[in-house]
């Protein structure tokens, strides 16, 4: 560990909302103003480019884009912090702000030629995998490896023992772990009887290799791959090495607690050569431990820099009122401790009694005048549906919006979607098995509101589909017309002319005219299709859209996030078919031997059945809100998960933690990845016990409260229910709180 202080870098360490980030853009724009700083301190020493000529150059002030590296620990914080500096220097620099992994990809892509070169693999533009594909494709190289006894051992099914296997080589890259380690390491992390891969070490790694080489081989890069090949191979490189110390004299860095360790080795890189360094560090910010983030290997960057410590207290917090307090009656709940009455709980037996009530205090609060929307957040460890759907509706009845924080649901829950893939089922042939009568009738509903006439368009404040139209096909004619009119079969189903239907007329005008339109348009498509006409399945989805959906019709955000997410998993799903159209099977079987297990490109038929099917098992999703609001933002009560209102890095007055007492608090839940503490750099290579997963919980814990009561000024409610969704009694490691504070009476 280097142990020479640089003057000229600045390493800021504070809690929650204690001012890191505004202080981290002063310092940005100090830099780029502040001439005679940066002539006398910025550049001390005597290195091959001058202070002189880098002043020539245009750092200052500052002229070229990219001079400094400006990064964030996620997109929309990446987003906010742009802003910030924009706003703060008056848009006199250009800004380009990237997350790590977003940077490291850039990189990758941009010098593939050289890696090309040094890996000697095929002369061709990279494409990135997306997490789904990375997923299919795996478990086809897999499968004739992964077979029952293995399944079974793992005491898991195939999907899910894909993906903690790419799982492993992820959280390996972001550690700067090679592949070949990862058996090892995983062997000893974990007890026989713990390792729930149960894979021997060589076979772990064999698998890994394998994956890696075949996806090197094709130009494929998934993000575990894309970190690994900056960080081994092109950090490690002179004359890489060289052009980044040319491009960047500046990095500028938010919340480092967030960002994988080989983040570490690009910005050591950079300091070893005098570059400026501007970081921040919150001990009680860490939200991605469990998806790679190494805070303590990243907190030794301090020595490189002067330390700054911001000791001021988040405006009307009650960070320093309440965690101590809180923190002494978990370690110690015999003690006869209560906390203050800003804290209060709701208390109920069932989880839907829970929901009601919780529900209740807010609509009375808001209705009262006490909060408004936009100054309440309802957080939970974990959000399912039930939840979602019952504090929506009855919050939306008494007139007040909600905001699902970054709530991603399955394309396939979307109806646009089913209507779009049932056509693609209709027009290709060799579908018939991916379509049904009821998948029929939806469409029909869903196509028929697109040429709708103004007579159909509902009023803007309709309360489920604003200005949207009406379907001129409802669902019982829409019924009947599939009952009569549609022909399964498992190559051509086909849909019939109208008059097929014994009592047609009774169907009326516009439902005829409707169906008689979406049958003529269906025909038109499958003669172009025999006639390869359509270029691609992308073309007709564009088609379908662009004619029955997108027909002057103001879509719901909702529904346009579903479609563009369609057409962009789509266009990737394609591509990727593409490219393993252009490599044979045979090819680079020489090289790894592994030709019997690669996936071969399918028919065009069978690709398109396999996008659907991929779709239809939910795991491709869409985000239905906007990122930003356009126009006036309304006021909305914030609905979030733990993590996602963490790494928002948002605050309220006015917190209810719903399911208080569940012992998800004290879990990393979806946000922690199989493996992940192993990797971690202060423990690499050493077993992992009962006791450290303990003091990590314990640990984890400590942090939420400290975080969440840095983003609350007022009042928090402590949501309580005996028992959880599943009918089992909630003892988890909050509940001491929820017996130390004035429980609220049920309908006050």
């Amino acid at each position: 560990m280097k142990t020479v202080v640089f003057s000229h870098s600045v390493w800021i360490f504070g809690t929650s909302r204690s001012g890191k980030t505004a202080r981290l853009v002063e310092q940005f724009a100090r830099w780029m103003q502040d001439e005679n700083y940066n002539q006398e301190s910025f550049y001390t020493k005597k290195s091959r480019v001058k202070s002189s000529d880098r002043l020539s150059k245009g750092l200052y002030p500052y002229q070229k884009e990219g001079t400094v590296l400006i990064l964030a620990a996620n997109d929309d914080n990446r987003r906010e912090l742009a802003d910030r500096i924009v706003t703060a220097t008056r848009g006199q620099y250009p800004v380009r702000c990237k997350t790590p992994l977003g940077f490291f990809q850039d990189e990758v892509i941009l010098f593939w030629p050289l890696l090309v070169q040094y890996l000697k693999l095929k002369a061709q533009f990279p494409v990135r995998l997306r997490p789904e594909t990375e997923q299919e494709l795996a478990t086809r190289l897999w499968r004739p490896r992964l077979d029952e006894e293995i399944l079974r051992r793992a005491g898991t099914n195939e999907y899910r023992l894909v993906r903690r296997i790419l799982d492993l080589l992820q959280l390996a890259a972001y550690s700067g772990t090679s592949v070949e380690d990862i058996g090892r390491i995983l062997a000893v992390a974990l007890a026989p009887e713990d390792n729930v891969t149960n894979l021997e070490p060589e076979f772990l790694s064999a698998l890994l290799l394998d994956w890696r080489n075949w996806c090197l081989e094709r130009g494929l890069l998934s993000y575990g791959i894309i970190t690994e090949l900056y960080n081994q191979y092109l950090l490690t490189d002179s004359n890489y090495q060289q052009r980044l110390r040319q491009r960047y004299q500046g990095i500028l860095a938010d919340d480092v607690q967030d960002y994988p360790a080989v983040a570490r080795h690009l910005f050591e890189l950079l300091l070893d050569d005098r570059a400026v360094g501007a970081f921040t560090y919150n001990p009680d910010g860490v939200v991605r431990l469990g998806l790679g983030a190494d805070p303590n290997y990243m907190q030794e960057l301090a020595a490189y820099c002067q330390q700054e410590t911001l000791t001021d207290s988040p405006h009307n917090s009650l960070a320093q009122r309440l965690t101590t307090p809180m923190l002494e009656i978990l370690t110690e709940p015999m003690t006869l401790l209560s906390l203050p009455e800003v804290v209060r709980s709701i208390q109920a037996t069932s989880r839907a009694q829970l929901l009601r009530q919780t529900a209740e205090v807010i609509v009375q609060a808001i209705k009262q005048g006490e909060v408004e929307p936009d100054q309440v957040a309802v957080i939970a460890p974990g959000l399912d549906e039930i939840a979602r759907y019952t504090l929506t509706e009855i919050l939306t009845k008494q007139g007040i919006a909600v905001e699902s924080l970054n709530h991603q649901r399955p394309l396939i829950a979307s109806p646009v979607i089913r209507a779009l893939l049932t056509v693609l089922a209709l027009v290709y042939p060799g579908l018939g098995r991916l379509v049904d009568r009821d998948a029929v009738a939806e469409m029909l509903v869903v196509l028929s509101r697109g040429d709708g006439e103004k007579d159909f368009i509902l009023p803007p404040h309709h309360p489920t589909t604003p200005a949207f139209h009406q379907p001129k096909i409802d669902p019982v004619r829409a019924g009947l017309i599939a009952d009569y009119c549609f022909q399964p079969h498992p190559e051509n189903p086909n849909l019939l002319p109208v008059t097929s239907f014994d009592r047609w007329d009774r169907l009326g005008y516009a439902a005829t005219t409707a169906y008689s339109e979406i049958l003529k348009w269906l025909e038109e498509q499958r003669s172009q299709q025999e006639l390869r006409l359509i270029p691609s399945p992308i073309s007709l989805l564009d088609r379908a859209i662009q004619r029955f959906l997108w027909d002057g019709s103001n879509l719901a955000y909702d529904q346009l996030a579903a479609l563009r997410e369609l057409l962009e998993t789509a266009q990737h799903y394609w591509e990727i078919d593409t490219r393993l159209r252009q490599i044979p099977q045979a090819e680079g079987a020489g090289k790894n031997k592994t030709s019997c297990l690669t996936p071969t490109a399918s028919s065009p038929q069978a690709t398109i059945a396999e996008f659907i099917q991929l779709l239809q098992r939910g795991t491709i999703t869409a985000n239905p809100y906007p990122i930003s609001p356009m126009g006036a933002a309304a006021k909305a009560v914030t609905l979030a998960t733990i993590f996602q209102y963490r790494s928002s890095r948002r605050s309220h007055r006015w917190h209810f933690w719903l399911d208080a007492s569940s012992p998800l608090w004290a879990k990393g839940g979806a946000a922690t990845l199989f493996g992940a503490p192993f990797f971690l750099r202060e423990r690499l290579g050493e077993p992992w016990t009962a006791e450290d997963e303990q003091s990590a919980e314990e640990q984890r814990l400590r942090r939420i409260l400290a975080d969440l009561l840095s983003r609350v000024s007022e009042r928090v409610y402590l949501c309580h229910s005996d028992l959880a969704v599943n009918g089992q009694e909630q003892l988890g490691p909050l509940l001491p709180l929820v017996n130390a504070c004035v429980s609220v009476p049920s309908g006050e």
